[in-house]
């Protein structure tokens, strides 16, 4: 037997030196049926799996190596590796020690020990990084100890998920996509995968990876904490959808401020919820704290078109017309639309508009006066501040008076004129006669 088993040994080694791995494999199998107690076998199908990345597989036959043949340096040095690779840095290390009390100088043993080290150092500071919240942190942390233990699965998971909280959910789907691929039932990856939906907003298509996850692993905590935040989130999102849609107003507002309760770390569902708060609070004449709800969901997603426009509106119907342009702006510079281009082109207006004199003002009338109401109006402000009521008054007196009189008569020419009055409205500068052409339509403003 021995001698067949030699002969398979033999081919399996010419086709692992032409690194024909697959090949090499099938060989040392043989050899090992051959000849079962022969630890230099299972050493040779170890660094044949070692080659073809399957580690697990290389561990048991590296320790069924040692287990035949205790003074295998090679079998521990390899079985050793392989715990490396596998993340188990407590288990690598005692397999290199043994080398080294074998072979003291071994260097290899020495710097894979070094590794081994280095590795229980990451996880620590990982962990510590963990517990505050320093998730990029851990993520440097995890790309290293990846390059030493290629192939575990809890770095992997761990830095996955750490993605998943600092939002780079395609990051973190491609990691545990990739170990589902190899392991569709890692309740772990599962998770995360779940993870990165429900911080997308896809509450429903979460809840099912939850669920997965449970299925496999039914005291994974984390799952079983997020499933129920999920549930509750879209529970009550939706409630207050409802109550919005049937115009119940005060209703969804205090919905939507009790979903937002439920989970401070989900972004993108609470910049939705500001954002339906806000447009709950314009209906309830709550504007400065429909501005504050669009800020807050601008913050949350700078990129959230919705709420700039919710509030630049917010800040129209307050005449805060500075900052409606700006977010106009925000929004036009994001999607050239004309809807957006009129609505900025609007705000410009509007902001323009206040920085001149109000003549309405000036006269005491509303913006939907008569031409009867306007000359009442006219006669008696002009009456109010006309220079002879005043001759007794101090100089300064006497100049403020002059000075409303002036604009009193201004007003009064502007809007009297149907033709200056329709322009003055529509926010033309009327000694700016550069402005219009020949229909009276501006050709640019601002």
């Amino acid at each position: 037997y021995s001698n067949r088993a030699e002969g398979f040994k033999e081919q399996g080694n010419a086709f692992y030196s032409k690194k024909d791995y697959s090949e090499a494999f099938n060989y040392y199998t043989k050899a090992i049926d051959a000849s079962p107690k022969n630890a230099s076998y299972y050493g040779n199908r170890a660094a044949t799996l070692m080659m073809l990345c399957r580690f697990r597989e290389a561990l048991e036959d590296s320790q069924q190596a040692v287990r035949l043949d205790d003074c295998f340096m090679k079998g521990h040095l390899r079985e050793g590796k392989c715990h490396l690779s596998l993340g188990n840095a407590m288990a690598a290390s005692r397999c290199f020690q043994k080398v080294l009390e074998l072979e003291p100088s071994n260097s290899e043993a020495q710097h894979e020990n070094k590794n081994a080290s280095a590795l229980l150092e990451y996880e620590r500071m990982a962990d510590f990084g963990f517990g505050k919240r320093d998730f990029r942190k851990v993520v440097y942390c995890m790309d290293r100890a990846l390059v030493l233990a290629s192939a575990c699965h809890r770095f992997k998971i761990l830095k996955a998920e750490c993605l998943a909280l600092l939002g780079r959910y395609p990051e973190a789907q491609s990691v545990a996509s990739d170990i589902l691929r190899m392991d569709a039932t890692n309740a772990d990856a599962l998770y995360v995968r779940g993870l990165c939906l429900y911080y997308e907003d896809c509450i429903d298509k979460a809840v099912q990876f939850f669920v997965q996850a449970l299925r496999m692993a039914p005291d994974h905590e984390k799952a079983r904490l997020a499933a129920r935040n999920a549930k509750a989130l879209k529970a009550k999102k939706d409630e207050g959808n409802h109550a919005f849609k049937n115009n119940n107003y005060e209703a969804a507002y205090h919905l939507y401020t009790e979903a937002l309760a439920i989970d401070p770390n989900n972004i993108k569902t609470n910049a939705k919820l500001y954002c339906n708060r806000a447009t709950a609070g314009t209906k309830l004449r709550k504007l400065n704290q429909a501005i504050e709800d669009c800020s807050s969901a601008i913050k949350l997603d700078d990129s959230y078109i919705k709420a700039y426009l919710r509030r630049a509106q917010c800040y129209m119907d307050t005449e805060q017309y500075e900052e409606a342009v700006r977010d106009y702006e925000k929004v036009y510079q994001t999607e050239k639309t004309t809807d957006h281009k009129h609505l900025l082109k609007k705000a410009q207006m509007e902001l323009k508009k206040s920085k001149r004199k109000d003549y309405y003002k000036v006269l005491g009338v509303g913006k939907n006066a008569t031409e009867d109401e306007i000359k009442k109006a006219y006669r008696k402000r002009a009456l109010m501040h006309h220079p002879d009521r005043h001759s007794a008054a101090t100089p300064e007196v006497q100049k403020e008076e002059e000075k409303k009189f002036k604009e009193v008569g201004e007003a009064f020419t502007i809007l009297s004129d149907p033709k200056k009055k329709v322009r003055y409205d529509n926010g033309h500068d009327l000694e700016d006669d550069g402005c219009f052409d020949g229909g009276g339509k501006m050709c640019s403003i601002l």
